[in-house]
């Protein structure tokens, strides 16, 4: 989308402004160091206490004024959403969260992808939208129909975005072009819309060579996809507030950038990731053999990696042992973190993930939000531990309800200083 400063009104100039003001405000808080040290300390793994985090809010049931869009741009719309999102939650939940005094811009790319479009029925629930996914791949003979990306750059156009957005927040707060920091890579995420899953479980032991092509195959595409990326210069340093995987922030001393200004980013200095959800009831051998096999080409290339989102993994370190720059493991609610420190998960930084069905409740009840974020920080004491809240698909329209979960959170975190 090519805009210019000709087509701004100056009722979204005014917006804007007033928004960069307070970005540019409370990202100069000295707070915001202090925190991003405390979070540079966890991810190195140096005594620190629990941080925490939230993410993935139903953004549906916190509509108000303070998320209200003013711009009449519909790019510049987008820009001004995202600063109230960021502001919205540093206002009411901030938890551990940092804002840093910029604005980024995206740098403009586009990609081909792997050639295949989702073909699914939205089925609506009050705020929410669920999918339901028509398959597309029965068999080998449809292994072909994925296709290798092609990454396309426009420099122009990332340029052109970010003149507008300093044209008009010039002495306000700076802009900055923004690469790629981080890319969240789960091969089944994607493969469960293409095929059908309940055939796929069986065909793990019935047809395994082509579960494995299939796997394989798809994981060409990715691969193929980010060597272009990489040489094309669109990646950028994710040690910062990042998120990083399924859980927080990505601050460490571990991954720096390149001695010598302009010198490109490469995988090697930036967070990677990998995930199997649906995996849970799977065997270790399985899950190797069928998913993390195939993700170590990918996990391989990046500095270091977090493993995990919803599946439980306390059965499966020693599998996760063999991802040599693995740094963070998920703790998902269905974690047994005794089970998982007994097999060694100890020797990375915990992801825990408290249920978010504690909000949807008829009524909110703290005593036992408390309790349980005190049973997972107490099971995992003397542990790197990050709290990450997500997924939270409900509030019974009660947004109180989190920003009192986050209070209590950081009580019991702070408790453990």
């Amino acid at each position: 989308m090519s805009i210019s400063t000709q087509t701004v009104t100056e009722r979204d100039k005014t917006v804007l402004k007033e928004l960069g003001e307070e970005i540019q405000r409370v990202g100069s808080l000295p707070v915001q160091r202090e925190k991003a040290e405390l979070w540079r300390r966890l991810n190195d793994r140096e005594p620190v206490r629990p941080m925490v985090y939230i993410n993935e809010e139903p953004w549906a049931e916190l509509e108000c004024d303070e998320l209200a869009p003013r711009c009449e741009d519909p790019w510049l719309r987008r820009v001004e959403r995202g600063l109230r999102i960021k502001l919205y939650r540093w206002n009411h939940f901030p938890v551990d969260m940092i804002i840093e005094p910029v604005i980024e811009v995206g740098m403009a790319y586009s990609s081909t992808g792997i050639g295949l479009v989702e073909k699914a029925e939205r089925i609506r629930h009050g705020a929410r939208v669920s999918r339901h996914f028509f398959p597309q791949i029965f068999g080998p003979e449809d292994i072909e129909k994925i296709k290798m990306p092609e990454v396309t750059s426009d420099e122009e156009e990332t340029q052109r975005r970010v003149s507008l957005l300093e044209s008009i927040l010039k002495d306000t707060v700076r802009v900055a072009a923004a690469g790629i920091k981080h890319i969240w890579f789960t091969p089944w995420d994607i493969l469960i819309r293409f095929v059908p899953m309940e055939d796929i479980m069986t065909d793990m032991i019935e047809r395994p060579d082509f579960v494995d092509a299939l796997v394989s195959r798809f994981v060409d595409a990715k691969m193929h996809e980010l060597d272009q990326i990489e040489a094309l210069g669109l990646l950028d340093m994710g040690a910062n507030n990042t998120r990083v995987g399924s859980g927080g922030y990505g601050y460490t001393n571990e991954l720096q950038a390149e001695s010598g200004k302009g010198q490109p980013v490469g995988c090697s200095q930036i967070w990677g990731c990998g995930n199997a959800q649906i995996f849970t009831e799977v065997s270790p051998q399985m899950h190797w053999d069928f998913s993390l096999k195939h993700e170590m080409r990918w996990l391989d290339r990046w500095g270091m990696t977090y493993y995990g989102c919803c599946e439980a993994l306390h059965q499966k370190i020693d599998i996760l042992r063999k991802i040599k720059n693995l740094r963070k493991i998920s703790v998902s609610p269905w974690f047994d973190i005794p089970k998982g420190l007994a097999n060694g998960a100890g020797d990375y930084v915990l992801s825990i993930k408290p249920n978010p069905a504690i909000f949807a409740e008829d009524t909110f009840n703290e005593e036992r939000a408390r309790a349980e974020i005190a049973r997972y920080l107490d099971e995992a004491r003397g542990q790197s531990v990050e709290l990450v809240m997500k997924d939270i698909s409900t509030l019974r329209y009660d947004p109180a309800r989190l920003d009192r979960w986050a209070e209590i959170a950081m009580e019991e975190a702070e408790k453990r200083g």
